[in-house]
């Protein structure tokens, strides 16, 4: 069995600032925050890691109370604003999704940065959402490697079994996906439909890079 673990963001779909608009209106709800977020990255970065930085950034005292109404905040505004953002699923996912979850040796799930609901929001948004049962998500990790820890333990209970890194795939559109791909011992996929330039990804080196998704076959031949 071949597990691919999809990033979200710059992968699969292009939500057209959804998320990062919908936080500073979370922000703007909950503290009446008017002044402008800079020098926050949010890219191949956990929900968790860019919200524990925005209340650095605007003084803002981090309480177990403050985060569960951050996020519910947080979540209202992503179903209102996705609708109004020309976002779209990014080149070739479409038939990917689709081709890949009609076979029997192969399992998907999701190892992103994203808060848990945000993900499944922003999936359900694309209709992309039942290819995807289990995964490593934002909510409590700083570190992309330890959401990918989180993920390989999902996949072991998913799976019932132990799991063979060499057959659990990390596809994603960051140098930080290779990253912690590497940090559970998994292959590693980087698609340059993101925010990073195929020689940047380069770089990281990962086991395959893509422009993006078009040539369906060409992924296929990987597993």
């Amino acid at each position: 069995m071949q597990i691919l673990l999809f990033d979200i963001d710059g992968t699969l779909l292009n939500t057209g600032g959804a998320g990062q608009r919908s936080m500073e209106l979370a922000l703007q709800t909950m503290f009446a925050v008017t002044r402008e977020t800079k020098g926050v990255p949010a890219a191949g970065r956990t929900d968790r890691a860019i919200v524990s930085d925005l209340f650095a950034y605007h003084d803002i005292e981090e309480t177990p109370e403050v985060w569960e109404m951050f996020q519910e905040t947080y979540f209202g505004h992503l179903i209102e604003v996705l609708p109004t953002l020309p976002g779209q699923t990014l080149s070739g996912v479409d038939r990917l999704l689709a081709t890949l979850n009609e076979r029997d040796d192969v399992a998907l799930g999701l190892l992103t940065g994203n808060f848990q609901r945000g993900a499944q929001l922003k999936l359900g948004h694309f209709q992309l959402d039942h290819y995807f049962g289990f995964g490593g998500f934002g909510d409590h990790h700083h570190n992309r490697d330890d959401v990918a820890r989180a993920a390989m333990q999902a996949v072991i209970e998913n799976q019932q079994a132990n799991v063979d890194p060499a057959n659990v795939w990390v596809i994603g559109d960051t140098p930080f996906d290779v990253r912690c791909g590497r940090a559970i011992g998994a292959r590693t996929v980087a698609v340059a439909t993101g925010s990073f330039e195929t020689d940047e990804l380069s770089e990281s080196q990962p086991d395959h890079l893509f422009n993006d998704f078009s040539d369906t076959d060409s992924f296929l031949d990987l597993l």
